[in-house]
């Protein structure tokens, strides 16, 4: 099978290069009008079917090391080392992700399925598909010259045949991690087709806007796997790793959230391109931007350049991954210079105060996020190669100066919302903003009530200060959000007879792309809320006897005994813990501490017990050498459920935003009343409150 799967990727690297090659002869040719012996539109198909029969190629090499790892074919080095005889069927299956090579090959693999589904949909538009094509045929190129020739996942163990593998790393061995890599790969390799599709345009100076629209969904759809792949790591870390957190801005967290950032700024600027025409060479650049980032966190990862728990060791691939981005930076800079021409707005910004404003501040503010943690990221690297001494940078420094952006943009999802295009009255700033300014004040009102106190004992918590900030700003843009949503509901109501709810339906359905924004925004909003809940977190730890008690929040933890468990993978031990609450036996928890067999490396298993308010988190520490005691550690997190509930709405609202809206008829049902409606809120919306009106 290590023979077929390394045939397998040379055939694909060589249907590869003649989609590459073929595809850019037939595009210059037709560009240039000359002759040529084969009729550059024959070509073309050729370069075009090439590349689906890569598809073909590439998914054989897949299979083929997932195979292997079935049938526990320890000849091959990276079966050997990432998995054993005795590694759950689920396990054996994420190995193919679960190193280097087999990681790379999963990026192939799924860039060849992207490329698979454009080239089998490519009569949307036949010109613009071929370069997008083309462009997506020499990225696939590269990381076909990788798994040929620098990390090939068919290499052959020098030496005898083992009779069983490492195993796989511990703190993948867990349900998340069988989803989450695919998921973020997913969205990872997703950006790789608008950034095919914006270069193209860029290059063959595409007329009109149609572009955005072709790779929209595209865009979406990626946007949303990566953000569940981080959310999906989030979990992870909190779950396996034990230590009663969920993001520690750890330099492979950074690299997935920084495309992500760019890539929100660009999901929100190509709305003002289709309706405006502005913001043309901010779009490009932040989708340029966005693979280029995606390139970098695949370099972090793989290269072995900073210090993760995520991270693989050390390698020599970094260099092929620092020469490939230069090259498209340079082809990105080339191209940009040589068509700017074609990037001019066709509008000017009227008014500060205007809704197009509020997406320029947006996308401001969320690159100053990226470069921010760019900065931080890289940090380490830079200062190693000028000073010979690595300085690491910690979460404090994030938290100092992230944290406040992530407030201020906060804020710019209520504002945005809420003001008109070109320019807005007094009366219309008056009417939107006073209700979620009094809902505001009032939040902060009822906080410092219920005693969130920014200063304690005559010193400033900026944790508490940051949480009192963070509900007030979610109370006024949750407020400013749904009173779009009622606004419009009620002129539907009015006209149609229908009930509010019905009416909040028909709304969204009428203009699903705003409306389902609005949505993703709650649930971004619901996220803060649950995130702002960390500075006030507990916890306590405690060496554990039988019948030791330990105390946190309102909950007795007594431990009722210790026992030990064992199976082919690994041995356990865990701690059977009664927990009670005013005095009222509640529930049981089991923290645990496994010992992998095949690799002998420990691993934490958490007891998490969640509310709507808090998270009852305890963790087996081990053994106190010294006493045999075991310890025993308890947080207490607040509101942590509310984060992956807004990841929930998150993904509910992208859904949303991607159905086509109906027409206007079809909302109403009645097409005379709607009209009616239509004209009312034409005339409001000179006032600044947008209410039914499509196409924003």
């Amino acid at each position: 099978m290590a023979a077929f799967g390394s045939f397998a990727l040379l055939i694909a690297l060589t249907l590869a290069a003649y989609n590459m090659v073929a595809g850019t002869v037939a595009l210059r040719l037709i560009a240039t009008g000359r002759p040529a012996p084969i009729l550059p539109e024959r070509l073309a198909d050729t370069a075009r079917r090439a590349g689906i029969a890569c598809f073909w190629a590439v998914t054989a090499a897949a299979f083929a090391l997932v195979y292997s790892v079935f049938t526990n074919d320890f000849s091959i080095t990276y079966i050997m080392e990432h998995s054993n005889r005795a590694l759950p069927a689920p396990y054996k299956f994420a190995a193919l992700w679960s190193g280097q090579e087999g990681s790379l090959l999963l990026w192939a693999w799924l860039l060849a399925g992207y490329g698979f589904v454009l080239r089998l949909t490519h009569k949307a538009d036949v010109k613009l598909y071929a370069y997008a094509g083309t462009i997506l045929a020499g990225i696939q190129f590269f990381f076909l010259l990788l798994l040929n020739f620098a990390a090939p996942p068919f290499a052959l163990f020098n030496g005898p045949t083992p009779v069983d593998g490492n195993g796989l790393n511990p703190l993948l061995q867990y349900p998340e991690m069988v989803i989450h890599p695919p998921m973020l790969y997913l969205g990872y390799v997703g950006f790789s087709v608008p950034f095919a599709f914006a270069l193209g345009a860029l290059m063959m100076r595409y007329p009109g806007e149609k572009w955005i629209k072709i790779t929209r969904g595209w865009t979406m759809v990626t946007w949303m796997f990566l953000t569940c792949g981080i959310f999906l790591g989030m979990h992870w870390a909190y779950a396996v790793l034990g230590w009663g957190g969920y993001w520690g801005w750890d330099p492979v967290e950074n690299a997935s959230f920084m495309p992500w950032l760019t890539g929100t700024a660009f999901l929100h600027s190509v709305m003002m391109q289709e309706k405006k025409g502005m913001m043309k060479s901010w779009n490009v650049w932040l989708i340029f931007s966005t693979f280029l980032l995606t390139m970098l966190g695949t370099l972090l990862t793989r290269a072995g350049l900073v210090s993760s728990v995520h991270a693989f060791a050390q390698s020599s691939i970094g260099s092929w991954f620092i020469t490939f981005m230069v090259i498209v930076l340079a082809i990105c800079i080339f191209t940009y210079v040589l068509q700017r021409d074609h990037l001019k707005s066709d509008h000017q910004i009227e008014s500060v105060v205007s809704r197009e404003s509020s997406f320029l501040f947006n996308n401001l503010v969320l690159l100053t996020a990226c470069f921010v943690i760019l900065w931080g990221t890289l940090f380490p690297i830079l200062s190693e190669y000028v000073q010979g001494t690595k300085v690491t940078v910690g979460a404090p420094f994030y938290d100092r100066v992230a944290v406040p952006i992530g407030l201020f943009l906060l804020f710019l999802t209520g504002v945005g919302p809420l003001l008109p295009w070109r320019a807005t009255s007094f009366k219309a700033i008056k009417r939107n903003f006073v209700l979620p300014c009094i809902v505001l004040w009032a939040v902060v009102i009822a906080g410092l009530v219920l005693g969130v106190r920014p200063w304690q004992n005559g010193q400033f918590d900026r944790g508490a200060f940051y949480a009192l900030v963070a509900f007030a700003i979610a109370g006024g843009v949750l407020t400013a959000i749904l009173s779009e949503f009622l606004r419009g509901a009620r002129v539907i109501s009015r006209q149609t007879g229908r009930n509010l709810l019905s009416g909040i339906y028909l709304l969204t359905r009428r203009n699903t792309r705003r409306y389902g924004g609005y949505i993703i925004h709650i649930g971004v909003v619901i996220v803060v809320i649950g995130l702002a809940g960390q500075a006030f977190n507990r916890s306590t730890s405690e060496e554990m006897g039988l019948h030791s008690k330990l105390t946190i929040g309102p909950y007795l933890l007594d431990c009722i005994g210790f026992t030990q468990d064992s199976n082919a993978n690994y041995n356990s031990e865990y701690a059977l813990l009664n927990v009670y609450r005013d005095g009222k036996y509640e529930f049981q928890m089991a923290p645990e501490k496994r010992l992998y067999l095949a690799s002998g490396q420990p691993q934490t298993m958490v007891a998490i017990h969640s509310l709507p308010t808090w998270d009852l988190y305890v963790v087996y520490e081990g053994t106190n050498p010294d006493t045999g005691r075991p310890i025993i550690k308890a947080f207490l997190n607040p509101l942590v459920g509310w984060i992956w509930f807004g990841l929930a709405v998150i993904v509910f609202g992208t859904v949303v935003a991607m159905v086509p809206s109906i027409a206007p008829a079809s909302v109403a049902g009645r097409a005379q009343p709607l009209r009616a409606a239509l004209q009312a809120n034409d005339k409001k919306e000179s006032l600044g409150t947008p209410v039914l009106k499509g196409g924003d």
